[in-house]
């Protein structure tokens, strides 16, 4: 991100940041506040090679080995005034001794209207946000109730999806036609998101619980492609997730349709409408555009079903339209959670793919996989949580040649948490 950009992108947050301020310049009676938030502590062990986090292919957010980690430590403040009016603003930080840090992953303004006589009302809000993409991270700080680490789509999208925009959303709602059925329409613009696609062609899918601060950088891992006298010679050695180059406006679009106390159904299309002739100071432009559709719903015996499916594309190329990287991706997953008493038993499989269509030499993209992920989680208090997971990742990514590791590989890993919300 140049001087400029760093600028921009600093005087919107900050702008977001004054209006909350300015909202507890009210009488304090006038204004709600809320604070609230979770940490996440964790004892692991994976059977894997470096993480992707530390410029490795490695799938999961830990290095091989054993680890000990302050893996979540998430805070929200939430203001409300009046019947309209609200801001968020999430924190959140990490002790993991490969990336360890503090930073913003959320700040916005919302005005969400009372509901008219027919049930219709809108939905506005403004700032650093991530797409309405998740039907998994819903809880604090963008936590998943269900596993510790995400799926492949949400672990994407906490690491690169994420923009400062403006997103609209109208809903009809049934209740105010005695209906049991709600529907609503959220189009964003946004801007600050001009790399999305460098680390999914890079790295490929992973799974972690990290989300990318917005001071921070991305590495990128060391291919022969980048090398002086190669065709990505001039990329910088980190992608920075947060750029913008090209001053153009993207566009996301959702429609959802909600059965009241059963379950709800969404659509949606990305395209981040890039500009692939520029690149400045290592940081290339990425043509970004998928679409997405999931579900979430109650069956029989209290078992929720939640499922993903995202397929789409992401081009990169030089300042004269050639293409360098040009990838067809797809990441699903299907996900039961059954919770009673104290307990809860979450089962989720995935299944991914980059295909690679260019023909840049030394620089092979394509990759193929399936995971597994079985949780068990056991509430000691109200917000008190310990869960036990194990993650399964079989993959074949022809790139680990280049790093002299096996092409096909299947990466183990056990976690055992103690998750306190508050």
């Amino acid at each position: 991100m140049t001087v400029i950009d760093r600028l921009i992108f600093r005087c919107i947050c900050l702008s977001v940041l004054t209006f909350h301020s300015s909202a507890q310049s009210m009488a304090w009676s006038e204004v709600e506040h809320h604070v609230s938030g979770v940490v996440d502590t964790r004892i692991g062990y994976a059977d894997s090679s470096d993480s992707y986090l530390s410029g490795g292919l490695g799938k999961f957010s830990a290095n091989n080995g054993s680890q000990i980690a302050l893996s979540q430590l998430g805070l929200s403040y939430q203001t409300q005034w009046g019947d309209a009016w609200s801001s968020r603003i999430v924190a959140n930080g990490y002790i993991d001794g490969i990336n360890n840090g503090l930073g913003l992953t959320e700040a916005l303004v919302r005005y969400r209207d009372i509901p008219s006589e027919s049930g219709i009302r809108l939905d506005v809000e403004f700032g650093l946000m991530y797409p309405k993409i998740s039907l998994e991270n819903v809880a604090t700080a963008w936590a998943s109730p269900y596993s510790l680490t995400y799926s492949t789509i949400n672990s994407w999208l906490a690491e690169e999806v994420r923009h400062i925009g403006l997103s609209t959303t109208i809903e009809s709602l049934g209740k105010y036609r005695q209906s049991a059925h709600d529907f609503s329409l959220t189009a964003e613009a946004f801007m600050f998101n001009d790399t999305t696609g460098a680390m999914l062609a890079w790295h490929g899918w992973t799974q972690t619980s990290r989300q990318t601060l917005l001071q921070e950088t991305l590495p990128i891992t060391t291919i022969p492609a980048m090398q002086p006298d190669g065709m990505l010679a001039e990329q910088a050695a980190n992608s920075d997730p947060f750029t913008e180059l090209d001053d153009r406006i993207g566009a996301h679009v959702v429609a959802k349709w909600t059965w009241r106390n059963k379950g709800s159904v969404q659509a949606g299309y990305y395209d981040n409408n890039a500009n692939t002739l520029i690149v400045k100071q290592g940081q290339y432009v990425w043509l970004t555009q998928f679409g997405h559709v999931g579900a979430k719903w109650l069956l029989p015996y209290g078992v929720s079903f939640t499922s993903q499916y995202m397929q789409g594309s992401t081009l990169m190329t030089n300042t004269d339209g050639l293409p360098v990287v040009d990838n067809d991706f797809h990441s699903g997953y299907v996900m039961v959670s059954k919770r009673w008493s104290q307990h809860r038993v979450s089962l989720r499989v995935e299944d991914f793919s980059v295909t690679d269509n260019d023909y840049t030499p030394e620089d092979d993209n394509n990759e193929d996989g399936q995971s597994l992920t079985v949780a068990y989680q056991y509430q000691l208090d109200k917000p008190w949580f310990i869960q036990l997971e194990y993650n399964v990742i079989d993959s074949t990514r022809p790139a680990r040649r280049y790093i002299n590791q096996p092409i096909e590989q299947v990466e183990q890993q056990w976690q055992v948490s103690s998750r306190y919300f508050f």
